[in-house]
């Protein structure tokens, strides 16, 4: 067991429409002796949208959440892609800029936190809790499934901002995939965009852009997808059924969270995982798999 201890920001989405997300993330860092402590109070991080509308705001928001964060020991857990991004984009903008700094904290009404570090769960658990003690803690591996790994925008992007892994050729998540037993498959889309918020405002945008990263994976032999977002993953898991009757495509892709197939390889009851939430059902190929018992 580790000694591995974080607070720990699950944002909107995670209690809301991701709560499979939350769910898995919890159930997998319990199985590791992973501590997480929910950040008391947190609030809204601006998500997508909210510095293209007000900077301000924005900065503010997640500014503070890392003042809250102030209230609990040890690195900042994030799950989100999202939240990610936007927190360590404060820290990045607010280090630069002693003007912004000021203009916050009279916002926000008190000190701003830049010293706290943000770590995605993916740096926890590659990293952090390491892919030797991972690989040793399989109960259940991912034996004869293929996987895509989709890292989207927010993950890796701009280049001096996230440090999560190399910009336009990252690996850590392809590693943990293998460590835990499943096979990963080169392609093309594994970076590009899906349409994130558009989904609302345009969904057009979101069905080709989505499509493209869908057949991408299709055609490069994968049986699912694994995300580390849930805008990611609410765009390929809900719209897949109306995205296949548009293009005339058959596409029947599971869309998992990074933590339902970790989960599943440590040997974490599915119903546990929050499996039953996806869209796609999982059910034909983890029983195809034999990671799930058949009927």
């Amino acid at each position: 067991m580790s000694n591995l201890k974080y607070s720990y920001y699950p944002g909107c989405s995670l209690h809301a429409s991701a709560t499979e997300y939350d769910i898995s993330t919890r159930e997998v860092c319990t199985a590791l002796g992973i501590e997480l402590q929910e950040i008391p109070d947190w609030i809204c991080c601006g998500a997508t949208p909210a510095h293209n509308v007000d900077e301000l705001l924005s900065l503010s928001l997640s500014a503070k959440n890392l003042e809250l964060a102030e209230q609990v020991p040890g690195d900042m857990a994030v799950s989100c892609a999202s939240c990610f991004s936007r927190l360590k984009f404060t820290q990045h903008i607010l280090g630069k800029s002693e003007t912004k700094l000021k203009l916050v904290e009279k916002a926000i009404d008190g000190p701003v936190h830049l010293e706290r570090r943000v770590k995605h769960l993916l740096e926890i658990l590659a990293r952090d809790y390491g892919l030797d003690k991972l690989a040793a803690d399989v109960r259940k591996p991912l034996s004869d499934i293929t996987v895509a790994c989709y890292y989207g925008c927010l993950l890796t992007r701009p280049t001096d901002v996230p440090n999560l892994d190399c910009t336009e050729a990252p690996t850590i998540m392809e590693s943990i995939v293998e460590t835990v037993g499943g096979t990963t498959v080169p392609w093309t889309h594994r970076l590009e965009c899906c349409g994130a918020n558009f989904t609302l405002s345009r969904p057009p945008v979101v069905q080709q852009l989505s499509n493209a990263v869908l057949e991408s994976a299709k055609n490069a032999g994968a049986d699912c997808i694994v995300v580390a977002c849930p805008l990611c993953h609410g765009n390929l898991d809900i719209r897949q059924k109306e995205i296949e009757s548009i293009y005339g495509s058959s596409y029947g892709l599971p869309i998992f969270y990074i933590t339902q197939l970790v989960g599943l390889a440590l040997g974490i009851p599915p119903e546990r995982l929050g499996l039953d939430s996806l869209c796609v059902s999982p059910q034909n190929l983890l029983k195809e798999k034999k990671l799930i018992q058949g009927a």
